[in-house]
């Protein structure tokens, strides 16, 4: 039975390690090199299983200099991200190695009341000391998986988003829980159990200040967010009455050119008449969309593309969308052809192309963008823009835009084009 619990001790350990490096790599991104990655993994396996004794700087400070040099190494990201990394996810590591070895002495000695030295030459009891080193390591496999499980939605959104000062308040509230478990460890008292609730405030301490961080960013995010699309309302809203205003100036100029050119008068005077005519008659080139809050949006992306020298091709119904609000249409176009732009920018101008089409099928509300991209690129995870805490939010908004109307958003990538999809039921 021994060999069989070595076995499932040996899973259950690169289980959790699999789960903390995932966490970790989640958190801040890995090396790109496949070797790098590889070798960050093996290590993290002897990190996750570090032992940690009480009354014990070598294991305590060693273990935390050599987690710091292995996140240095094997991942990419500023100097502070990497020491938040290690303020966040040590302190919950040595806890939990801790406790496991803790509750596991304390368990076999309940059980068999027996010394370690008694356990080296008894099979019976190295048979239970494995079985409950065993158990220990599965409960060490269980608590990273709820850990992950709770985090996945915050870890990548701090990650991306969070600036130097956010980092800084990160790190300053860790920094308590960091400074009490190293502590409280080094200075055991003979009762180990006083380290018990050190250990859990650790741990709730780690994971608290992620959700904090993640909070902070959304709070953040969503003020600046709803500002800018009050602002953009506001500048459609003046288009709009530009519009009419030059709507009815547009009219009136086209019907007294008309008139000029029927009465007679000289060649010059008909030509400088046919030539006025022929400029404004670009007014009715415009995209009319059934929607006059969408009209000025494309006009204003069409205008931006052409300074760009990008192919902009605009076929929209929106008749059918007046149900939705204007700043959600803000959202859903302006959004979707500022990317496709961005993208386009990067291109030859002999690829710079954009294709946005919107039309009622059905019951269903279809709108849809396509560009050419660059062919070795997927599709994209985040902002490429420095101000990461301002930019990077394109899909995600489009996404929750198209949800509030129980609609849906999907993006693909293939054959160098980037094809954005949204459906929302009419």
């Amino acid at each position: 039975m021994i060999p069989f619990f070595i076995f499932l001790s040996f899973l259950f350990a690169w289980g959790y390690t699999f789960v903390f490096f995932w966490i970790i790599r989640t958190f801040i991104p890995l090396r790109k090199n496949l070797f790098l990655k590889i070798a960050a993994f093996l290590v993290c396996g002897y990190l996750a299983d570090s032992i940690i004794y009480a009354n014990d700087a070598g294991s305590l400070f060693g273990t935390m200099a050599g987690f710091f040099i292995y996140v240095l190494i094997f991942y990419r990201g500023t100097f502070m991200e990497k020491l938040s990394v290690l303020l966040v996810f040590y302190p919950a590591l040595i806890a939990v190695n801790y406790l496991m070895l803790d509750v596991g002495g304390r368990l076999f000695k309940v059980a068999t009341g027996s010394t370690f030295e008694e356990m080296l030459n008894s099979p019976e009891l190295m048979l239970v000391s494995t079985a409950i080193h065993t158990f220990s390591v599965f409960l060490r496999l269980l608590f990273w998986t709820g850990a992950w499980l709770i985090l996945k939605r915050f870890l990548s959104k701090i990650s991306s988003h969070l600036t130097l000062r956010m980092w800084l308040i990160v790190d300053m509230l860790i920094l308590a829980s960091f400074v009490a478990i190293f502590t409280i460890l080094y200075f055991m008292l003979e009762d180990t159990l006083i380290a018990y609730p050190i250990c859990g405030a650790s741990i709730f301490s780690s994971f608290g200040c992620m959700y904090l961080a993640a909070y902070i960013c959304d709070s953040m995010q969503t003020a600046y967010r709803a500002q800018e699309l009050q602002m953009q309302k506001d500048y459609y809203r003046d288009r709009i009455r530009d519009e009419e205003r030059v709507r009815r100036i547009y009219h009136d100029m086209k019907n007294h050119l008309l008139i000029l050119e029927s009465q007679p008068g000289t060649d010059e005077t008909k030509r400088a008449a046919q030539e006025l005519q022929e400029q404004i008659s670009d007014y009715e080139n415009y995209v009319h969309t059934g929607n006059e809050f969408l009209d000025i949006i494309i006009r204003d992306k069409s205008a931006k593309a052409r300074e760009k020298h990008i192919d902009f091709t605009a076929v929209i119904h929106f008749e059918n969308g007046d149900f939705m609000e204007p700043l959600d249409i803000s959202t859903i176009f302006g959004n979707a052809i500022d990317n496709a732009i961005e993208a386009s920018e990067k291109l030859p101008e002999d690829r710079r192309l954009i294709t946005v089409k919107a039309a009622k099928i059905r019951d269903m509300l279809m709108i849809t963008a396509e560009n050419n991209m660059q062919e070795d690129h997927g599709i994209p995870k985040g902002t490429t823009k420095e101000d990461r805490f301002l930019h990077g939010f394109g899909i995600p908004n489009i996404r929750k835009a198209a949800e509030k109307y129980d609609g849906q958003c999907s993006v693909s990538a293939g054959g160098g084009v980037f094809r954005l999809k949204v459906l929302i039921p009419v």
